[in-house]
């Protein structure tokens, strides 16, 4: 009796155990789906693409929900509904087109894509790539990433300076090269990408690059630019220094700065807006770079277009592509609020196209 009564005991136990166990199971099963991110219940999870230096966000698009056609993703690193293109260049995209339906700003954001324009775009036809050249925004670089693609060069590395800027030994086409029907088949078809960086910075690079230190001996812009700038322009003729910056501004922020332009040629597109070198509003780029941030672009730029795993952008020295607001404003305090001003007016369509602010002594 005794031993029966110890084989009841030890089967209650068990049985209880066994209860504890079911009950934990249940519990634990119920938390799990209770706790769970319904966003990802169910769904087949997609792997998070990163960089080195470009934070990349997948953006899950309902499918009854349909992007502008100047919105979606272009290149190769774009499938599906899933847009791994981060929210800064879409922002970019969508606020140059919502600038280039301005009507206000029609004259300032709108240009014809004349031969002027189509030469300022060089072919990339093996990887299907157009790269719009804006003077003046490390596009050197750019010019060599594209010259290796093109299969001239094989490292970067391996280029002549002197053969970058040689259109003759570089290998890189132009667009105004091809015929109508084979550049409206590259406009369509291909990536698209240009770089700006802050308009005023942008004219201070170019003054002096080509007026104080010009290192590529281009003795023209001193020999022939700069007195046809001072004729016109300075205001002291008595005064015999070479050209200053505050004569460039009264330049560029003449309205009738085209007579001058038409006797310097191309050389003016070291100066002039983006809108007249690369048509923003008539061409629908793919990526618009930032000079300023061009750390975390010119790597974005590769992978959209699909050759980040082909080429490699040249290192950018530190702080090379900082923008320096006190030179800026260095530059600028010699002249006159109604030159500064009329220069604005001129590239206002630059800084609103692009989202550059006003500057702040142009609100003092």
């Amino acid at each position: 009796w005794l031993m029966s009564d110890n084989m009841h005991h030890q089967w209650l136990l068990l049985a209880a155990c066994f209860w504890v166990i079911f009950m934990f199971m249940v519990a634990s099963k119920f938390i799990t789906l209770t706790f769970k991110d319904p966003d990802g219940y169910g769904a087949k999870q997609e792997p998070l693409i990163l960089t080195a230096v470009t934070k990349v966000e997948e953006v899950h698009v309902p499918e009854e929900k349909h992007w502008p056609e100047e919105l979606q993703p272009t290149g190769k690193a774009f499938s599906g509904n899933l847009i791994r293109q981060p929210l800064v260049h879409m922002e970019r995209l969508e606020l140059l087109r919502n600038v280039c339906r301005d009507t206000a700003l029609r004259n300032l954001s709108h240009t014809a894509v004349s031969k002027f324009v189509l030469d300022r775009i060089f072919v990339c036809d093996k990887h299907k790539i157009l790269f719009c050249q804006t003077p003046k925004v490390g596009n050197t670089q750019w010019k060599k990433v594209l010259i290796v693609l093109n299969g001239a060069f094989s490292s970067i590395e391996e280029i002549p300076e002197n053969v970058v800027h040689d259109h003759e030994k570089n290998g890189l086409p132009r667009l105004s090269s091809f015929s109508d029907s084979e550049i409206k088949k590259r406009l369509n078809l291909y990536f698209k990408f240009l770089i700006v960086r802050d308009p005023f910075e942008r004219l201070i690079s170019a003054f002096k690059d080509k007026f104080v230190h010009n290192p590529r001996f281009e003795p023209w812009y001193r020999h022939e630019i700069a007195p046809g700038i001072i004729r016109k322009y300075r205001k002291n003729r008595t005064e015999t220094k070479g050209l200053q910056f505050e004569d460039f501004v009264r330049y560029l922020g003449d309205p009738n700065h085209r007579w001058l332009d038409v006797q310097f040629g191309d050389h003016i597109i070291h100066w002039v807006t983006y809108v007249e070198l690369c048509a923003p509003c008539e061409i629908t780029y793919s990526v618009i770079g930032h000079h300023e941030t061009l750390e975390d672009d010119a790597p974005y730029i590769l992978k959209a277009a699909g050759i980040d795993h082909l080429v490699s952008y040249p290192t950018i020295p530190p702080g090379i592509t900082v923008y320096n607001r006190t030179k800026v404003e260095r530059y600028f305090s010699g002249i006159s609020k109604r030159d500064i001003r009329r220069l604005y007016a001129r590239f206002e369509g630059d800084f609103k196209l692009f989202g550059y602010r006003e500057p702040d002594f142009l609100l003092n």
